[in-house]
C-alpha cells in the first residue's frame, strides 16, 4: 500500500503491511483487539513501526473515561480509538517531502504536536494548544486525541520525533516522555535549579524521574516524600539526597527541619491529593515556587491565603511542552541518570489487558509496565532478560 501512495517514501527493507493489529476502546473500561488498516503518513509526518510502548496513568484514565478531547468537549465516549502515547520505534515510511528523518532510524516520540498557529503554540506551549483536539486545525496528540501506540504502527508529526542514540534500549526510550514531563515542570519553575533545594512529593513515575532530572541539573538537596519504602529506595538510587516516609513523619515538619525552618526553593507536586497539595504549600519557602504535575480528581481545598501572604508562585503543567522531552532525552543519552530503574515489567502486545491490570493495581510493585509487539527486537531482548528477572513477563 505504501509504495502506491503519492509522494510516500518506503523501502523493501522495511516492508509495511496493509493491516495491523491494534487495541481500541470499546465500552468504558474495555479494550478490544482488532485488525485495522496501517495509517498513511501525510505532509510533515512519518510512519513509525512501534517497537515498545509504556503504560501511563493517563492511559488508564482514557480507557475508563475517554480521551481528554471528548471529556473536555463533552463528547460521547470515543469508541474505536487506540490509546497509548509513551512509545518508540523505527521509521518505516516518510510522508511527502519529509527528509528530516531516514528510513530505519530509531526514534522516540512525544505526545503533542500543536496546531503551530495559535498563540500558545507560537510560545512553545503546544501542550496547551488553543486548538486542542482539532485535527482539522493541525493539532495532534497521539494516544490522547488521535490514534496512539497500542498498535503495531502509528503516524507521527515529525516535530514529535527524537532520534535515539545507538546505546539506548527500547524500554528506556519509552520513558523519555515521562522524563520530559518532569523536565517541563522544572522548566516552568525557572529551570535554574543548580544549587537550589527541591522537594518532590509522590514517588510515582513522574516524581521519581523529577528527582533524577533535578539532581542531574544540579539541585541540592533533593528531597523525596512518599509512603512506600520500595519507591523511596528507587528515589535514592536516582539521586534523592533525603527521603521522607510520610507514614512515620510529617512531610512539612521534616522538610522545615532540614531547611532550618525556611522551606525549600521549589516543590514538584506529583501525588495529586488535597493533602499533598497543602503540604507542598507549607513546605515551600517565602518567594518559592510550586509545580503541580498531578491533579486531584475532585475539587481540593488549598490554603490560598498562605500562598499570597508568602509570595509563593504556583504553576500547573500539562504534558511535556517546550521541547522538554528532547532535553530530558539528552540527559538520558549522557547517562546522567538511569531511567530504567522505574521499568518493572514487560508484556507482549497481545497481553495488553493483563499489562494494564498490572499497572492499575500495581501488582508485584509495578511502576512502568512496557508492552512490545510480537517479533520486535524489544520482545527478543526482554525474553532473554526474563530468565534472570521474575518481574519481566513475556
Amino acid at each position: 500500500m505504501m509504495d502506491k501512495a503519492p509522494g510516500i517514501t518506503t523501502s523493501p527493507q522495511y516492508a509495511v503491511p496493509k493491516t495491523m493489529r491494534a487495541w481500541v476502546l470499546g465500552d468504558p473500561g474495555q479494550l478490544i483487539a482488532i485488525e485495522k488498516p496501517v495509517p498513511v503518513p501525510g505532509r510533515a509526518e512519518a510512519l513509525i513501526r512501534i517497537d515498545a510502548v509504556a503504560i501511563c496513568a493517563t492511559d488508564l484514565e482514557i480507557i475508563e473515561h475517554g480521551s481528554p478531547a471528548s471529556i473536555l468537549g463533552g463528547l460521547p465516549f470515543n469508541k474505536n480509538f487506540t490509546p497509548g502515547h509513551e512509545y518508540m520505534g523505527t521509521v518505516v515510511a516518510l510522508g511527502p517531502s519529509v527528509d528530516e528523518f531516514s528510513l530505519g532510524q530509531r526514534v522516540t516520540v512525544e505526545i503533542h504536536a500543536g496546531c503551530g498557529q495559535c498563540k500558545r503554540c507560537r510560545q512553545g506551549m503546544y501542550t496547551s494548544c488553543l486548538n486542542y483536539g482539532r485535527p482539522d486545525k493541525g493539532h495532534r496528540a497521539n494516544g490522547f486525541t488521535t490514534d496512539g501506540g497500542f498498535a503495531e504502527y502509528a503516524v507521527n508529526h515529525i516535530n514529535t520525533l527524537h532520534p535515539l542514540p545507538d546505546g539506548m534500549g527500547d524500554a528506556e526510550a519509552t520513558l523519555a516522555v515521562t522524563a520530559g514531563t518532569s523536565m517541563y515542570g522544572l522548566t516552568e519553575l525557572g529551570g535554574l535549579v543548580a544549587g537550589e533545594s527541591v522537594a518532590v512529593t509522590g514517588p510515582g513515575a513522574i516524581g521519581l524521574l523529577a528527582v533524577a532530572v533535578a539532581k542531574a541539573l544540579g539541585a541540592s538537596p533533593v528531597i523525596l516524600t512518599g509512603t512506600r519504602e520500595s519507591r523511596l529506595a528507587i528515589g535514592r538510587e536516582l539521586g534523592a539526597d533525603i527521603t521522607i516516609d510520610v507514614r512515620q513523619n510529617s512531610a512539612v515538619e521534616a522538610v522545615r527541619k532540614l531547611t532550618n525552618g525556611i522551606g525549600v526553593d521549589y516543590v514538584v507536586e506529583c501525588a495529586g491529593t488535597e493533602d499533598t497539595i497543602n503540604e507542598a504549600i507549607r513546605m515551600t519557602s517565602r518567594g518559592g515556587k510550586i509545580c503541580l504535575a498531578a491533579f486531584p480528581h475532585t475539587l481540593a481545598n488549598a490554603d490560598i491565603a498562605h500562598l499570597v501572604k508568602n509570595n509563593i508562585y504556583v504553576f500547573g503543567i500539562r504534558g511535556e511542552g517546550r521541547s522538554a522531552t528532547r532535553r530530558a532525552l539528552a540527559l538520558m543519552a549522557d547517562k546522567r541518570f538511569d531511567a530504567t530503574k522505574i521499568h518493572t515489567h514487560t508484556f507482549p502486545l497481545a497481553e495488553l489487558p493483563t499489562a494494564i491490570r498490572y499497572a492499575r493495581e500495581r501488582i508485584d510493585g509495578a511502576i512502568k509496565v512496557v508492552v512490545v509487539p510480537a517479533g520486535s527486537q524489544s520482545e527478543k531482548v526482554e525474553a532473554a532478560r526474563t530468565t534472570n528477572s521474575p518481574r519481566m513477563h513475556v
